[in-house]
């Protein structure tokens, strides 16, 4: 009978750390290079999935640049035999390329949508040493000198930093088309950009814009683009909409799967991920990035995706960019 106790204990010890560890050899894609919002994703999600009892190997961080997320969507759409231990960082960011149909012939019923763990905020960023105090002296000096300032961004042309870029040239006066952009892979290869003094403007993300300053990166940031003052780091720093630009940029981050995996794989994570959600630990991480914690899973985060695509798709032909042949429409 002792026996027999201790076995049952074991077992259920075993079961209650895979509720929160999730599948023991899981991994999570970062679709860009190390250092941006996706990155940050995944290490966040790592460090839920971690938090005690911790009985598993923690989850492993893979990069897959390549298109700003297109590669790695296609990759976990074709993939075969889907791979139920795997899990892909999605943003905005990425439901604007889909809007675009930048993820060539997917939609947003070609993967499952696991979760939303965290809405995120755009920010405007300059190098420390930068002239520009404020959001109203750098959109006066691109009114005045389109020219002289040059925008860097995770993305090229109709990717969300290009999109706030525009916004921000559009409240200066100043046609999308006459500002000058230079695009990167991802939003730590931008930022260390803009903090060498390579590029002036850097219209980025609040979370990875912080990750950036805690290892050091010489960068400042000049306003928040969220409805009212981010808590933590970003208190001290007043929106776009104080500044009188009425400009609003949420971000909401995430994790998909592939098209093809199990009603219970896609329980496990679900399972563990909503018991890591719960925990006070998670929150603080998350408010410590930068982000407000969110919860986000089931229906309501596949009508969520689909609405965020619709308004996206709006605001593309709004800039004039054509979206691209080939996509199939959900």
């Amino acid at each position: 009978m002792k026996l027999l106790f201790k076995s049952m204990c074991s077992v259920l010890m075993m079961v209650c750390a895979a509720a929160l560890a999730g599948p023991e050899g899981g991994r999570c894609i970062a679709p860009a290079k190390a250092g941006g919002g996706f990155d940050l994703t995944c290490q966040l999600t790592r460090d839920m999935l971690a938090q005690p009892p911790k009985n598993r190997p923690p989850l492993a961080v893979v990069y897959q640049p390549g298109g700003i997320g297109a590669l790695a969507f296609k990759n976990t759409v074709t993939q075969q035999p889907p791979d139920g231990k795997t899990v892909v960082a999605f943003s905005s960011g990425s439901l604007l390329n889909l809007a675009q149909n930048r993820f060539g012939p997917y939609n947003t019923r070609s993967v499952r949508w696991l979760a939303a763990v965290g809405m995120d905020y755009g920010v405007v960023a300059v190098p420390r040493e930068s002239p520009y105090k404020n959001l109203p002296q750098l959109l006066e000096a691109l009114r005045d000198k389109p020219g002289s300032i040059v925008f860097g961004a995770g993305g090229s042309i109709g990717s969300q930093d290009w999109m706030k870029a525009a916004l921000l040239a559009r409240a200066a006066g100043v046609g999308h088309k006459e500002m000058r952009f230079v695009a990167f892979e991802g939003g730590g290869e931008a930022l260390s950009a803009l903090g060498d003094n390579h590029v002036q403007v850097l219209a980025g993300d609040a979370a990875e814009v912080g990750r950036q300053l805690e290892q050091g990166v010489a960068v400042r940031v000049l306003a928040v683009l969220s409805e009212k003052r981010l808590a933590g780091r970003w208190a001290h720093v007043p929106t776009a909409r104080e500044q009188g630009f009425d400009i609003v940029w949420p971000i909401l981050r995430g994790l998909y799967m592939a098209p093809g995996v199990s009603d219970r794989d896609f329980k496990e994570w679900t399972d563990a991920l909503a018991k890591a959600a719960g925990q006070p630990a998670t929150a603080r991480a998350l408010t410590k990035a930068g982000m407000n914690p969110v919860w986000i899973t089931g229906r309501a985060l596949d009508q969520l995706v689909d609405q965020q695509v619709e308004s996206y798709r709006k605001l593309a032909a709004d800039f004039g960019l054509a979206p691209r042949t080939g996509s199939v429409q959900p």
